[in-house]
């Protein structure tokens, strides 16, 4: 079996190509194809604990994550052979086929691209015998000329795939007939006769005042506008790489406050919340915090930089006030390493600086950071817990593990909040309002959301067969079927 291959590029970043391949994906999958998501590089710090070829774990992007369940497929690590995780403005870890690469990280961009393809392709032959239409995401623009000679994401996938190509543009940003067609004249001349459809994604009010510019820059590129998707703001699916938007005025309830530190990561999982109704609120504000009734403390690419940004913010004491006042505070993964007592660095494996940092506190925890990333995907039970956290209290969950370091309690008496694969290891620790986690994916377990808020989440399958509705709907009638035919 070898797939025929579907091909979502975009204008620019932010134009739809995640949310538009995850639904091309289920729509697929309804058809009763077997389906497989692919981005041969994806840069993100929201990431999951997948397969890997040799029976062990590795991370991929979120994106590839969710399209795999939307396809109906089991996520694997060669979805996104390629993953880069930023930690800092000039700095990205590399994960290659789901794991990290340190001698990769420190390489230029140009040098290292020509080492990355050929493993990408590797993955991309393996998803290919293993499917019959792969839905292929690009990345940022095919037509970024800097990078055109190692654009191996874009062109060489395209090529390698020989896809069926769609080029999306937001046209909630203005100027999409301009995109569209500076892109196409841009891109490398062997993509451009592989373009099969433009979608215009965003749209707000009457397509049908779009026109005559659809059949104008059909005239001037020979490609037609496939579809006019319209905005859609509660699509369902998470944010890929970037903070998600806040919506705390609409909902009844308790405010959810989730602090974005500069190197937050994972935001996504947060999703579900506010799919159910939760107001969540997203912030960098002292004065938010001192409104939220939870606050939660996300994970970090970057615990001690993100921990010495809220000294200078000011923010380590409005934390320290949320929980002296008795409110939730919910610490996952590097947050929990933020509320302890002390980050032990010796290695400097955080910045490049070796070093101990004091803690905000609030727990008697003291972490080391060590050189090997721990990975896991298991399921657990919550312990007995108390005050704003009983009701999780015998909760099994289900939730995946992506940290550098281990923490230990420095003081006994700590109550274990989830213990992990044994004794000694515990995933999470409670202390009066505050309950920190190294587990994430909470709140993608339905029975918690249901514990802590009363409300119901909407299910995933739900979200994936409403864009499939979406697609199907808004393109034009026997478009995506003849994308996998041959033109």
């Amino acid at each position: 079996m070898s797939a025929r291959a579907v091909m979502v590029l975009g204008c620019t970043s932010g134009a739809g190509k995640s949310w538009l391949a995850t639904a091309l994906c289920r729509w697929y999958a309804r058809q009763g194809l077997a389906v497989a998501p692919f981005k041969a590089q994806n840069m993100s710090n929201h990431a999951r604990v997948v397969a890997r070829p040799d029976g062990g774990l590795g991370e991929i992007g979120s994106a590839q994550y969710f399209q795999a369940l939307a396809a109906r497929a089991v996520p694997q690590v060669d979805m996104n052979p390629v993953l880069l995780k930023p930690e800092a403005d000039t700095r990205s870890q590399v994960v290659l086929q789901g794991r990290v690469r340190e001698d990769l990280t420190a390489m230029p961009w140009r040098e290292r691209s020509a080492l990355l393809w050929p493993v990408a392709q590797e993955s991309l032959a393996r998803l290919r015998q293993g499917c019959e239409v792969l839905v292929v995401e690009g990345a940022g623009s095919p037509a970024e000329i800097n990078l055109a000679a190692s654009d191996y994401v874009n062109t060489h996938t395209a090529l390698a795939t020989e896809a069926a190509c769609l080029l999306v543009a937001d046209i909630d940003r203005g100027g999409a007939f301009a995109h569209l067609y500076g892109t196409h004249a841009l891109m490398d001349a062997r993509v451009r006769p592989r373009l099969r459809g433009f979608v215009l994604n965003k749209f707000r009010g009457d397509a049908a005042l779009l026109a005559p510019a659809p059949a104008q820059l059909q005239a001037l590129t020979g490609v037609p506008t496939l579809a006019v998707l319209p905005m859609q703001p509660d699509h369902g699916l998470p944010e890929e790489d970037e903070v998600p938007g806040s919506h705390p005025d609409s909902h009844a309830g308790p405010q959810v406050t989730v602090l974005a530190y500069p190197h937050a990561s994972n935001l996504d999982e947060f999703e579900p919340l506010r799919a159910a109704g939760v107001a969540l609120v997203f912030t960098r504000e002292p004065s938010r915090i001192a409104t939220a009734d939870w606050l939660v403390l996300p994970g970090s690419k970057h615990t001690r930089a993100d921990l010495a940004w809220l000294r200078e913010q000011g923010l380590d004491r409005a934390i320290q006030a949320h929980a002296a006042r008795g409110r939730p505070l919910l610490a996952l993964c590097g947050g929990l390493q933020l509320v302890g007592e002390r980050l032990e660095d010796p290695l400097g494996l955080e910045g490049g600086r070796a070093g101990v940092d004091a803690g905000l506190g609030l727990l008697p925890l003291a972490t080391r950071f060590e050189p090997l990333k721990h990975l896991a995907c298991t399921p657990h039970r919550f312990a007995t817990l108390a005050g704003p956290w009983a009701p999780l209290s015998g909760l099994p969950v289900q939730g995946y593990e992506i940290h550098l370091g281990r923490s230990q309690a420095q003081h006994p008496g700590l109550q274990v909040a989830l213990p992990g694969s044994n004794a000694a290891q515990p995933l999470g620790w409670q202390q009066g309002p505050v309950l920190a986690l190294y587990l994430h994916g909470l709140f993608e377990n339905p029975a918690v959301v249901q514990a802590l808020f009363g409300v119901q989440s909407k299910p995933l399958d739900a979200v994936f067969d409403a864009l499939a509705d979406c697609v199907d709907a808004h393109f034009k009638p026997g478009a995506l079927m003849a994308l996998l035919e041959t033109p």
